[in-house]
């Protein structure tokens, strides 16, 4: 090896060298100070078999995937496993944590609501890996925890944009969890904890600056969970202390209460019968779905708002029905209303009209701490069980956990077949364990690694409950005095949502001369409105050029956003002013309507194609190929005034050949010829 590297140290920069060696240190199970161990059903942790399909971590820019008019949040190419939360003093600031290879994790996030991410990582110390986790205090300080060879926490207070040194906060081996007390009131305000198995749980009283090892009962199976309540009227009051014991068949969740702060606990129940069989249990000790590892893993969470349910402790957690090895596992909720000594019965999540036939795992809450509203969301195989064709579906409920919502696919994209790639039978194969969900007052905002592109692990988000959008063309052309485009922002259809959406618009960039404005044209009691409330519906919004606008081209950027500026979503218009290579006609109205022959043409790829306009009306201008398909359109019913305009194609993305261009204004109609010579 030592010569390998010399070799490839004359061609390659240093940053590539130290990505090779890890990338075959990590092939061999090698990660310095890390212990892999595929074989140990008691130990969760990335596995030598996942990371050899390993294709990232990637630093490209995030981007967003719309189908159907429904985004999804791609934030970047990592690994599997991870963990989100919001700013409670900004619901634009969203951070996760997700597992990597060759570091312990990558660190994201964004202050724009998703839209945008930035990668940036804390100094992690050596041998450090695994199972990121990510909580805010009720001041808005963010503190991130890596729990492999023992907790580490990293604090920030910018949204991971700057990071503090790493801070030990507890000991163990595996499967930690951090969790906040976030209502910023009361005796235990901003107070943090933490715990990892093998059980021991630790406590800060400064917002992750200082820590004490408080407890450690038996925790002999991965999951250490923690949730941070009221006691009666005392913000931050209870803390619960889930631990797992028993066998990995039959989990006992031992619920530990404390009412000071983390000082001290008691064991308020052992709860068996909750957890069983998740899918198959297979001859390497582990529970699979399609062959990949799955888990019972006790999800928990607690009502800390001023509502009827204030105090309530909610579990999630799957497991087959029927109990038995080798059926369909559904997503369960209880909850109890004494800290955790007793709990009502199970109700299923999932609205599946035959639960028996498909597959519904991984489940993640949150409580929303001002509405106590508590989502869920879950991988879902009920569009094609007999393929594992995944997605993620959410719900909530707000009458206590008692009934939920009619369930939603937030995903945009189906997972033809989970995991992928496939999964050898009666293997540890390792897809990751767990996926991340937070809210605000008014939404939710989920994160997951997604299967859709294969041998990469996308970080996807998506809100929920959520909206979609839609301009109603993506490109115009304009002179650059006194001409206007009218185009409309729709929301064709919803999932769940109730609240406004209020739409903004901004061009970029701003003009050397001239102004663009952007201005909204419906009116209630002579006010211009901006805003939509009912769905489906529609605004026009007004472009226009005055004061002799520099020639260029420019984005016209839309956003809707709900009143509290979630969920966010935006969609981009181009607009051309006064196409390159033309000059422009004067005020001369013409007596005609006409369509011009397109100039240069043949062209490549770019060519000019004029119409003359007598009186303002819709124009719509369509490209077709020679059997009369449409490739292109160039204007859908856009509003002109009257006057000679000039719209700039690109043919770009077509192929070599004859295509026609169809011009409808009015009752005029004209197609001519061009052709596309590359």
């Amino acid at each position: 090896m030592k010569k390998t590297l010399q070799t490839f140290n004359k061609l390659l920069p240093p940053f590539l060298i130290i990505l090779l060696l890890a990338f075959v240190l990590i092939s061999q199970g090698q990660i310095p100070g890390h212990v892999f161990n595929d074989d140990d059903p008691l130990i969760e942790q990335p596995t030598r078999e996942a990371l050899s399909h390993f294709y990232g971590p990637t630093q490209e820019s995030p981007d967003v995937i719309t189908v159907n008019d429904y985004d999804n949040f791609d934030a970047g190419t990592d690994f599997w496993e991870n963990h989100v939360s919001t700013n409670p003093l900004n619901p634009l600031w969203l951070f996760f944590g997700v597992n990597a290879s060759g570091i312990p994790q990558n660190a994201r996030g964004s202050t724009d609501g998703g839209i945008t991410w930035y990668l940036n990582n804390p100094s992690y110390p050596g041998g450090q890996c695994c199972d990121p986790w990510t909580t805010h205090t009720g001041s808005g300080v963010l503190v991130y925890a890596s729990g492999v060879n023992g907790q580490y926490v990293y604090r920030s207070t910018n949204n991971g944009q700057t990071w503090g040194s790493p801070i030990l906060s507890v000991s163990g081996v595996d499967r930690n969890i951090v969790v906040a007390e976030e209502t910023g009131t009361g005796p235990y305000a901003n107070y943090v904890y933490a715990a990892i198995t093998p059980g021991n749980f630790a406590r800060s009283t400064n917002e992750g600056l200082t820590w004490t090892t408080t407890y450690s009962p038996s925790n002999s199976l991965p999951g250490a969970y923690i949730a941070v309540g009221p006691n009666g009227s005392t913000n931050g009051g209870c803390v619960i202390y889930l631990a797992n014991t028993g066998s990995v068949t039959s989990r006992i969740f031992n619920f530990h209460r404390s009412t000071n702060g983390g000082a001290n606990f008691t064991l308020m129940s052992s709860q068996s019968g909750f957890a069983g069989y998740v899918g198959i249990y297979n001859s390497a000790g582990r529970m699979v779905i399609n062959n990949a590892r799955t888990n019972p893993h006790p999800k928990i969470a607690m009502d800390n708002s001023n509502g009827p349910y204030r105090g309530r402790l909610y579990l999630v957690n799957a497991s087959n029905e029927p109990a038995g090895n080798g059926n369909k596992p559904d997503i369960w909720c209880r909850y109890s209303t004494d800290q955790g000594t007793t709990f009502s019965t199970p109700v299923r999540v999932n609205d599946n009209p035959n639960p028996q036939a498909s597959d519904q795992w991984f489940p993640e809450i949150w409580c929303e701490k001002t509405t106590g509203k508590l989502y869920v969301h879950w991988y879902d195989d009920r569009e094609n069980p007999a393929s594992y064709s995944t997605n993620i579906y959410a719900s909530y409920s707000t009458d206590g956990g008692q009934t939920f919502v009619t369930n939603q696919k937030i995903t945009n994209e189906t997972w033809q077949t989970y995991p992928n790639p496939a999964c050898s039978p009666n293997t540890n194969c390792y897809r990751g364990d767990y996926s991340g969900i937070t809210a605000n007052p008014k939404v939710a905002f989920s994160i997951w690694a997604d299967h859709r592109i294969g041998h990469s692990a996308k970080n996807m988000g998506a809100y929920f409950p959520d909206y979609a959008m839609r301009i109603s063309q993506t490109e115009a052309s304009l002179t650059n005095q006194n001409d206007s485009v009218i185009i409309r922002v729709i929301v064709p259809s919803v999932k769940l949502y109730t609240d406004k959406v209020k739409f903004t618009a901004t061009v970029t960039p701003a003009p050397g001369s001239g102004t663009i404005t952007t201005t909204f044209l419906h009116k209630t009691n002579n006010i211009l409105l901006d805003s939509l409330t009912n769905y489906p519906d529609s605004l026009r919004i007004r472009i226009k050029t005055t004061g002799g606008v520099t020639s260029g081209i420019y984005s016209v950027n839309i956003f809707g956003a709900g009143s509290n500026g979630t969920p966010v979503h935006k969609r981009v218009m181009t607009l051309y002013v006064n196409p390159v290579g033309l000059s422009q006609n004067n005020n001369e109205i013409p007596a005609d309507y006409a369509l011009m022959q397109n100039f240069p043409n043949p062209f490549n790829p770019a060519t000019n194609i004029r119409f003359d306009m007598p009186k303002a009306g819709l124009v719509k201008l369509v490209v077709y190929d020679v059997t009369g398909r449409a490739v292109t359109t160039i204007i859908n019913n856009s509003s002109y005034n009257a006057g000679k305009h000039t719209i700039q194609f690109n043919g770009e993305n077509l192929s070599s050949g004859i295509y026609f261009y169809k011009i409808e204004a009015g009752e005029y109609v004209e197609i001519k010829k061009m052709i596309l010579i590359k």
